[in-house]
């Protein structure tokens, strides 16, 4: 199912009672089409934005304006029981006194009309989803019984065995260790790829993003700062937040200027630009982009090695460094080339990235310009814009936001939340507890 958002804008109520025109807009003119079958991760630090594009799509919030397609259908004030989506939320959510069987049945159990199903039909689609997600063997068990890998697993299977159009993930692997992340993240890509369901990945974890992602959303202040591949993006940032968000170990960062054909960062010449026209940039260099040479053209000062079997890092100074300490990860081969407490280096062109000292936007020069302009016809290919923001940057200064929602909105989240969760039948409804998260870090139990 194709997903298209046109100019999606959400817009909180001011929280200051003196000033009433405070307003925190969230969300600021968002435009996007996912494609249908895909993994799209929305990408971003925390208020950003993302959940509360996630929650728009999802029906729990209404925009302010703007419009959400599924496929040709506009869905903008349709329910979220019927707009056809399966919910994963950070917490679980599941119902601790009901096995894992009951909770995957539980949104079947509820259906209506011509949707409803036989109890034999409930129970062979659960199963169905159950080992896809591969907790068929633990049908029988209660949430607290399984790791907290397991119990992220049955929500995903609760939330496919409705059989979705449009599959929603709010940071679902938030409360798990790493080990378990990872394998859960990898889990979600193959059910991903076997269901092709349409999926909408929400993540402030830009590994796990650009990992398991078919294409990234980067976010920043409510708005889009760029989309693309994972890998794109990350060697062809178009400004400087997208470069500094993407990257572990992140990029080193270096004040210098361009002056008569030439890159210096400090007094030191260290790369041709002959096409570009004098003025002072930032400088973001890729921890990959070093070659350490015995007449390198940067020097800096060498305050530590980290030996990581193939490749070593580098942990140097230089006086121009916007960071801390400056980054370089090396081949062990080269390791010889380094002399006492000074370390030198060549860069490489295409990790080398320059940005406007006022605008921070991309300037591209010499082999970059041609790379750029095939990433972008790439994607045309392939049926995707190339979207980045224009115009000014959001700055942090500037931005009034909180990543806490207004207690009205948080109302009318719980409001339509009950009506996306199948109610139990009202004979034994008052019987039944709420459903409570689960403790975090459980060991796995497998």
């Amino acid at each position: 199912m194709k997903v298209v958002l046109e100019h999606l804008t959400k817009i909180f109520p001011s929280r200051n009672k003196k000033d009433k025109n405070a307003e925190v807009v969230a969300v600021n003119d968002f435009s996007l089409e996912i494609p249908d079958g895909k993994l799209i991760g929305l990408l971003g630090p925390s208020g950003c934005g993302k959940s509360t594009t996630l929650f728009m799509i999802s029906g729990l919030q209404e925009p302010t304006s703007g419009r959400i397609f599924f496929g040709e259908n506009d869905v903008t004030k349709l329910s979220p029981e019927n707009r056809g989506i399966g919910l994963v939320f950070q917490n679980y959510a599941l119902y601790p006194h009901m096995t894992v069987q009951q909770n995957i049945l539980f949104p079947l159990q509820n259906l209506k009309g011509e949707n409803r199903l036989s109890k034999e039909e409930m129970l062979e689609r659960a199963t169905k989803v159950a080992k896809l997600v591969q907790i068929d063997e633990f049908m029988d068990r209660k949430p607290s019984e399984l790791s907290g890998g397991q119990q992220q697993r049955v929500a995903i299977a609760r939330a496919l065995v409705k059989m979705p159009r449009v599959l929603l993930l709010d940071e679902p692997l938030s409360n798990l260790d790493a080990r378990l992340r990872l394998q859960t993240r990898e889990e979600i890509r193959r059910i991903q790829r076997d269901t092709q369901i349409t999926t909408i990945f929400v993540t402030h974890d830009q590994e796990e993003a650009m990992s398991i992602s078919d294409y990234i959303v980067v976010m920043k202040l409510g708005v889009i700062m760029q989309t693309g591949k994972p890998q794109w993006v990350y060697d062809d940032p178009a400004n400087l937040f997208v470069a500094k968000f993407l990257g572990s170990p992140p990029i080193n960062m270096l004040s210098g200027k361009v002056e008569g054909g030439a890159l210096y960062i400090g007094n030191e010449r260290v790369l041709e630009v002959p096409e570009l026209e004098d003025r002072e940039v930032y400088i973001g260099i890729r921890p990959e982009g070093f070659l350490l040479r015995a007449n390198g053209r940067l020097t800096c000062k060498v305050s530590g090695i980290d030996v990581m079997g193939r490749d070593i890092s580098v942990v140097s100074t230089n006086e121009n460094s916007l960071n801390p300490v400056v980054r370089s990860i090396i081949s062990a081969d080269e390791i010889g080339n380094a002399e006492g407490d000074t370390a030198r280096f060549d860069l490489k062109p295409h990790k080398v990235f320059l940005f406007d000292k006022e605008t921070e936007e991309r300037i591209y020069f010499g082999e970059q310009v041609a790379a750029h302009e095939k990433i972008i016809a790439q994607m045309k290919a392939e049926g995707q814009d190339y979207v980045t923001h224009e115009g000014p940057l959001p700055r942090e200064a500037d931005d009034r936001s909180s990543s806490e929602q207004p207690p009205e909105e948080k109302k009318g989240i719980l409001a339509k939340l009950k009506g996306l969760l199948p109610k139990k039948r009202e004979k034994a409804a008052d019987e039944q507890p709420e459903p409570v998260e689960q403790p975090e870090g459980q060991d796995d139990k497998e």
